[in-house]
């Protein structure tokens, strides 16, 4: 649920499909963004409003700008996170597909994201069990393991979304901390996995 994530989503696609040819794997964390149970005002939906269509010009992603952020939107980002969270223990090879179809859902199709509902349908929609995930997703751990990714990115002084940090034995390099288009990226992970991936 952040508009700069959305916005870099076909870059990372392209970032994650580099890495896999060189045998090095994709693990999403979350940093939880947003986190409050709060009606967004007017102001904060003309304010957000603006983001996203700096991100569409800047991007061409797609957005819902007519009706993507209705009066009673409460733009909270943990359910999003924990439910990446929740299939990231089910099957870490679905995590970023679930991520792209909420993405999508809100910000093409407008649905309320923060909705358990929602969310089971979208992990449905992953190839996910809608039984296993609605129990995952509800279950205390997952709850902690959501809370202990946004302690991670929190301890690492991450500020900014999207955040792409490359990893080899232990030692983070960072990739980008903010939007950038692939021409920019692509060397520079190329270069990394030249130096650190084996494959």
């Amino acid at each position: 649920m952040c508009s700069w994530c959305w916005g870099f989503a076909p870059v990372m696609t392209a970032l994650a499909g580099q890495a896999a040819e060189r045998g090095v794997s994709l693990e999403l964390r979350v940093g939880g963004l947003r986190r409050e149970r709060v009606v967004m005002d007017q102001a904060g939906r003309q304010r957000t409003l603006s983001y996203w269509q700096a991100v569409h010009s800047a991007t061409g992603q797609a957005f819902n700008l007519a009706q993507g952020l209705p009066e009673a939107l409460v733009y909270d980002t943990e359910p999003a996170c924990r439910a990446l969270v929740a299939a990231r223990g089910l099957d870490e090879a679905r995590v970023w597909s679930l991520s792209l179809l909420i993405q999508q859902a809100f910000y093409e199709h407008g649905q309320d994201v923060t909705q358990p509902s929602v969310l089971v349908d979208l992990a449905e929609s992953a190839g996910l069990s809608r039984s296993e995930f609605a129990e995952r997703y509800d279950d205390s751990a997952t709850k902690a393991a959501t809370a202990a990714d946004f302690i991670w990115v929190e301890n690492l002084g991450i500020a900014g979304f999207p955040t792409l940090l490359a990893e080899h034995e232990g030692q983070l390099a960072l990739v980008t901390n903010g939007y950038q288009p692939l021409p920019a990226l692509a060397p520079l992970l190329a270069r990394w996995l030249e130096r650190n991936a084996h494959g």
